[in-house]
């Protein structure tokens, strides 16, 4: 593919306008405190879930890694907060389903600093140097999809990456915490951009930011300004149109140049790598500190939050604790989203706690829970609604039919439904409010473990 020296800024074909609701956007980012307890799940990644290497009893400092691997799917954990590590075993996960977890109860009297890493000099650090401190900073996209960083980053043999794609759309109703990193935090974000681009070879990187973000863009230039020279390449930030589901990697290039990831395939099969601006900017403050992920920036907002805000909430703090401390002491869990409304889910309850891919809190009051309650199901009319909304051009009236009649093989291998991102867009605009991408997990699953079988 010939390297693109210009940027279209259009909006990709279809998508959806829902209510920004951005409460939190022009309010700065805050601390919360550290909890009593943390809990740490094993499992906050694809791939092999790491092992322990702390004891019952075991005193540990902030920052000190209490979970290793060997898995190159897999990154390894770091306790938190400084405290005695109190229980490790089963406790509920974010999904409902019970995780292998490490607790760790908090020294009374610790300051919690960071008291593990050195700092090093990455002046002459190469490709495969770089890579390796990613992984041992235990890293995962923070955008949500929690992939390992490290391999995210890691460039095939066979390919060659020019372009390193920063994604700062922030498409998500209600979510604000990539705005604000953008803002705040945007010299980290620019040495981490540097890291990224030695890592993967490329020659370039552009920051893709939505175009009702423009103080985080303004934010981001001055950033690259301050930096001066950037010896591995050009950084450049640039506006696109805000839309949903923008965030996505594939809308994203396709807004930016036009061009159309072919089905089944990567960027990098195009000579591009997209990782989120709140990844690197983690990655710009802890590789030089020689630190792992202890702590994220989330966004805890919604109508029913008294003190709505971007908090920096160290991982594995219990949902109740930062819900009592935001102003939302009177909820359930039926009442909570974890992420955004139209690609979070549920919360399976009040005790699990913040994961690292984990970027909001949405908090509903019963009232609006309520109203949602009581909208009916109905048949599909025909409408095509659905269609003209869907970013990747698929069918999902037709999907959810087949979905209805178990006919799951079909919907792989005829519909292309491992094409769907789970965006939400059918179901958001589906008159006969058919549960259409609920539907389709299912049958992603189905296929996942038919395959597993054979």
């Amino acid at each position: 593919m010939k390297l693109l020296s210009y940027f279209r800024g259009e909006a990709f074909q279809r998508g959806v306008h829902p209510p920004a609701n951005k409460l939190t956007a022009g309010t700065k980012i805050r601390r919360l405190p550290f909890p009593p307890r943390v809990i740490v799940p094993l499992s906050q990644h694809i791939g092999k879930v790491p092992r322990p290497i702390v004891k019952l009893g075991q005193e540990v400092v902030r920052g000190e890694p209490i979970a290793r691997t060997d898995d190159w799917l897999s990154v390894p954990h770091h306790a938190p907060l400084t405290g005695v590590v109190e229980f490790i075993g089963l406790r509920p996960g974010v999904r409902g389903s019970w995780v292998e977890s490490i607790v760790i109860r908090a020294h009374p009297g610790a300051t919690q600093e960071d008291l593990w890493g050195q700092a090093r000099d990455l002046t002459d650090a190469g490709s495969s140097d770089i890579l390796q401190m990613i992984w041992d900073t235990g890293m995962v996209g923070l955008g949500g999809a929690a992939f390992p960083t490290h391999a995210k980053l890691t460039v095939p043999k066979q390919a060659k990456v020019h372009t390193l794609v920063v994604n700062g759309c922030e498409c998500e109703p209600y979510l604000t915490c990539d705005h604000r990193v953008m803002i705040e935090q945007a010299d980290d974000l620019v040495q981490g951009i540097r890291y990224g681009m030695r890592a993967t070879g490329a020659g370039r990187a552009i920051v893709g930011i939505e175009d009702n973000k423009r103080d985080a863009r303004d934010a981001v230039e001055a950033a690259i300004k301050r930096a001066g020279n950037v010896s591995e390449g050009e950084i450049y930030a640039e506006m696109v149109p805000t839309k949903y589901p923008q965030g996505s990697e594939k809308m994203l290039l396709m807004a930016l140049f036009g061009i159309e990831i072919p089905a089944g395939q990567l960027p990098v099969s195009l000579g591009m790598v997209v990782n989120n601006v709140g990844t690197l900017a983690a990655l710009g403050k802890l590789l030089p500190a020689g630190r792992g992920l202890t702590e994220r920036v989330v966004t805890i907002t919604g109508p029913g939050v008294a003190k709505p805000g971007d908090y920096i909430v160290p991982l594995g703090t219990p949902l109740r604790f930062v819900l009592d401390y935001a102003g939302a002491p009177d909820v359930d869990a039926k009442q909570i989203i974890l992420g955004g409304p139209m690609m979070g889910q549920a919360a399976a309850s009040l005790d699990v706690p913040i994961t690292k891919g984990m970027s909001g809190v949405l908090v509903m009051r019963a009232d609006d829970m309520a109203l949602q309650a009581d909208r009916k199901t109905y048949p599909c009319i025909k409408c095509a609604e659905c269609v003209e909304s869907c970013p990747m051009g698929l069918n999902p009236s037709t999907l959810g039919m087949l979905a209805a009649k178990r006919e799951y093989d079909r919907m792989g291998a005829e519909y292309y439904l491992g094409e769907c991102f789970e965006c939400g867009c059918c179901s958001y605009v589906c008159p006969s409010n058919i549960p259409l991408v609920q539907q389709f997990r299912v049958a992603k699953q189905i296929l996942r473990e038919k395959a597993i079988a054979k």
